[in-house]
């Protein structure tokens, strides 16, 4: 089933209950689970979606809910409550753990991993998710999300929910080294990565008597005003592959010339680590001109990583660049039993080629420097580049200056080609 949006508002809230209602029509449900992502998809509709499902659906069935967190830290109440609304109860929230809430299932073989990654990587790959998704006594499982640019498997959603956001510390590992490995700047935006082949693989052979049945959203927003332009529902691939296709008109700004100086926002709400934050710095580097200025408005970023674990690795290592990070990861063992870590700090810095300055309330200058980026205290760095009178793109400041403002990284992704 796919349903689009008629003009620039989207899908209405009826139209979206409906095509939701009729997607469980003639089932006969008993028990569901719901995996949504969480509340870093502050913007992807799915809070809305689970909302309505749920609502749908707890008069005649038992219903659990499964944030697909990843690494991420559990969502707390008051995210449940702004992201799901007052109709999903917490006590139905079940926290995924990626280092003991999982099972193994298989291996996606080492030949097949170094076909699809042109030999950069020649290890097996297991394939762990958590135990409710492999759980017989659930009728329906409901995968829910939004297809938008992402770092590591180029397109996110679809199996990637089940995978990484359901997934443990082997997979989330491996497929963010594969990725980190074969190059950002070659997936991002793109369907048919080695990450996405790998899941492709994953999801042919170890979920086929799974009951999946997908949810895809494609977003903008504008303020806390989120637009859903479609909505894709089944389980056959091609139905991600329309995603992907309008996601790519959605979520794509193809600019004219490298930007010399942008400044991106970090809505409090969304961003508290620079493992999420540095989506600011994923986004837009195919955009940065050589020698350019990246300024990340962060105010309630006050970590590194979400786990305790790896906010202690990317402190000690720093995001140093990607030549460096894999010295680093032939030398130290703690890097190499972390490869999601290790992968993240090359896909956190610029290798040199601009500046990155993170603007904070919360980490310290020696905190921000003693990871390889400049800081600038936030209260400064608003006086000069204020996000509550900045506009999307292009701004003329007061002293002359010209720069480039992004107000939410997390849904599009920018580029300049080149001549």
């Amino acid at each position: 089933m796919v349903i689009k949006g008629k003009d620039e508002k989207g899908i209405r809230n009826e139209e979206l209950f409906s095509a939701l209602k009729e997607s469980v029509k003639g089932k006969n449900l008993k028990k569901v689970l719901l995996v949504p992502p969480d509340y870093t998809r502050l913007f992807s509709g799915a809070g809305t979606i689970t909302s309505m499902y749920y609502d749908m659906l707890k008069d005649s069935c038992e219903i659990d809910i499964l944030p697909a967190l990843g690494t991420h830290e559990p969502m707390t109440k008051e995210e449940c409550l702004a992201f799901f609304g007052e109709n999903v109860p917490f006590e139905k929230i079940i926290p995924h753990n990626w280092k003991t809430d999982v099972i193994k299932l298989g291996e996606v073989p080492a030949e097949f991993v170094s076909e699809v990654s042109e030999r950069l990587v020649n290890t097996k790959i297991d394939v762990e998710v958590n135990r409710l998704i492999m759980d017989k006594s659930y009728d329906l499982i409901i995968s829910i999300g939004q297809v938008v640019p992402h770092e590591v498997v180029g397109m996110a959603n679809y199996s990637k929910n089940i995978f990484v956001g359901c997934g443990g510390s082997s997979m989330i590992n491996s497929s963010h080294m594969l990725g980190a490995f074969y190059g950002m700047e070659r997936i991002m935006g793109k369907d048919f990565s080695p990450v996405r082949l790998v899941f492709d693989y994953a999801e042919e052979h170890f979920l086929n008597d799974v009951p999946l049945l997908y949810v895809l959203t494609v977003t903008t927003n504008t303020g806390d005003d989120t637009f859903i332009h479609g909505l894709f529902i089944g389980n056959e691939r091609r139905l991600f592959e329309q995603a992907v296709e309008m996601s790519r008109e959605k979520n794509l700004v193809w600019l004219d010339a490298p930007l010399k100086k942008a400044v991106v926002f970090l809505d409090e709400r969304e961003f508290k680590s620079t493992w999420l934050g540095n989506k600011a710095i994923y986004r837009t580097r195919m955009a940065m001109a050589d020698e350019g200025e990246l300024i990340i408005l962060a105010p309630e970023v006050r970590k590194f990583g979400e786990d305790d674990e790896n906010d202690r690795l990317i402190r000690k290592y720093g995001y140093v660049g990607r030549q460096k990070v894999l010295e680093l990861v032939k030398e130290n063992s703690d890097l190499q039993k972390n490869l999601s870590v290790a992968a993240h700090l090359i896909h956190g810095s610029s290798d040199g080629r601009f500046n990155i300055t993170y603007c904070t309330r919360k980490l310290s200058r020696e905190e921000v420097e003693g990871a390889a980026f400049k800081y600038m205290p936030y209260c400064k760095a608003v006086e000069l580049y204020n996000p509550e009178t900045l506009k999307d793109g292009f701004n003329i400041l007061e002293n002359g200056e010209e720069i480039f403002y992004i107000s939410n990284p997390a849904l599009g992704l920018w580029i300049y080609e080149g001549e």
